[in-house]
């Protein structure tokens, strides 16, 4: 028997400018919950993302964080529009040789924008 991901949880402060970023970001539908959550689902099914509210503050660098891949592998179109949805670049202690680039979400939370293609 194994597991497999179904969700990405992430708590946020402002569940409906998150899910309006988050939902654009990857072509997700929003559903807003009774509880101040919101629930976003990928077309075709996979990975969800809740949002759940709380009101604590974020410290430091995330343990863990998604990454991103430009599906039609244009890295540099996907990066210019991730930042104008709201998304900035994070330094996270990288030196610049990666391959990939470090952003965060109007929040702060961080995630990678890979420089390759997605796999098919």
């Amino acid at each position: 028997m194994t597991s497999r991901f179904a969700q990405w949880t992430l708590d946020v402060h402002d569940v409906a400018r998150m899910a309006e970023f988050w939902s654009a970001v990857l072509g997700y539908r929003v559903d807003f919950g009774t509880d101040g959550d919101a629930h976003l689902w990928p077309p075709g099914g996979g990975l969800s993302v809740w949002l759940q509210p709380t009101g604590a503050a974020k410290a430091g660098k995330n343990r863990d964080h998604p990454d991103l891949v430009a599906i039609d592998g244009d890295v540099e179109g996907e990066m210019v529009r991730l930042l104008s949805l709201g998304a900035v670049r994070a330094d996270v202690g990288q030196k610049g040789d990666e391959g990939f680039t470090v952003l965060a979400d109007p929040e702060g939370n961080e995630f990678c924008l890979l420089h390759r293609s997605s796999p098919g």
